[in-house]
């Protein structure tokens, strides 16, 4: 029997139950995978308690990126066998021991590369990778990152180094040398802010990226800069979809074009691939147990360092 994490109503961390299931057999362009690690992300508290619509009427599995070996193979899928070690997302209930997937969302897991780093990149790597792109951020482009040390903004900021542009993220003291690593030049955020980026950046910057969503961090962005259609917010869609800023979901109505969905699927792959090479990486976080998923989306909601994983 499998054990999967899920919910029968929205609330809060105790709403977690684990259960056993029957183990899941892939159906045609499937995988079976025995889940290693499951990234826990910001998305996965929104839907549990209640902060974003649920589809059906449950009971619900949480969790959509994950990393393992694979355990079954459905029929009409090339290019996989069983016990490839392999890194997924848009899985339907990550948190489990085992899972059934589209093999379009699965990809080989290089040598090197653990199945907890696999399992920290779906979400993060996805939305940074398709922002930027969306964003058109390339070279000599100065980029602002608004919440910098967390796993979306480390993201954004190393594809945005290896895309040639300069990067400005925000951050507070204590993490200020964990966004300096990864290749932007850390400012700290809160009152003041706008003066400090215009010190670093005198010519001012040309994108904006929040993944903070603190007070007025839209508004100080509008006086940063003009154009609103390369200033996003991965978390106010909704505000700044007002603000007549691009959106990408965050809470916006404007659905993602399918470019934008391919640029998400993409991104995996090509995390995976630079991180094998030595030129991409996740931080880490707590690990906790399938039983203990609470506690794991809280430490994520509390802004603990690092990724937090289940490993089951």
């Amino acid at each position: 029997m499998a054990k999967v994490v899920q919910f029968t109503q929205v609330g809060g961390p105790e709403v977690l139950t684990v259960v056993e299931v029957d183990d899941p057999a892939p159906g045609p362009g499937q995988l079976a995978v025995r889940v290693e690690a499951a990234g826990v992300n910001p998305l996965d508290i929104k839907l549990r308690s209640g902060g974003r619509p649920l589809a059906g009427d449950g009971p619900w599995r949480s969790g959509s990126d994950g990393a393992g070996t694979v355990t079954a193979v459905g029929e009409g899928v090339d290019g996989f066998r069983v016990d490839d070690p392999v890194a997924f997302f848009g899985a339907a209930g990550a948190y489990a021991t085992d899972v059934v997937i589209d093999a379009a969302n699965a990809f080989a897991r290089p040598a090197g590369v653990s199945a907890a780093q696999g399992a920290a990149l779906g979400i993060p790597a996805g939305t940074a990778y398709q922002v930027l792109k969306s964003l058109s951020v390339g070279e000599d482009d100065t980029l602002l990152v608004h919440g910098a040390s967390g796993s979306v903004g480390q993201a954004i900021t190393q594809f945005a180094v290896l895309f040639g542009a300069r990067v400005i993220g925000t951050t507070s003291d204590r993490r200020a040398d964990r966004v300096r690593d990864l290749g932007a030049d850390p400012i700290r955020y809160g009152d003041g802010l706008t003066g400090r980026v215009l010190e670093a950046a005198p010519d001012g910057v040309d994108a904006i990226i929040d993944c903070a969503g603190a007070d007025g961090v839209l508004e100080a962005s509008l006086e940063l800069l003009d154009d609103t259609s390369r200033i996003t917010s991965i978390v106010l869609g909704a505000k700044a979809e007002e603000l007549g800023m691009r959106t990408f979901l965050g809470g916006a109505s404007t659905p993602m074009t399918p470019q934008q969905l391919a640029w998400r699927a993409e991104a995996v792959p090509v995390a995976l691939a630079l991180m094998a090479a030595g030129y991409f990486d996740v931080e880490l976080g707590g690990t906790f147990p399938l039983d203990r998923a609470g506690e794991a989306q809280t430490a994520n909601q509390e802004g603990e360092p690092g990724k937090q994983l289940l490993v089951p």
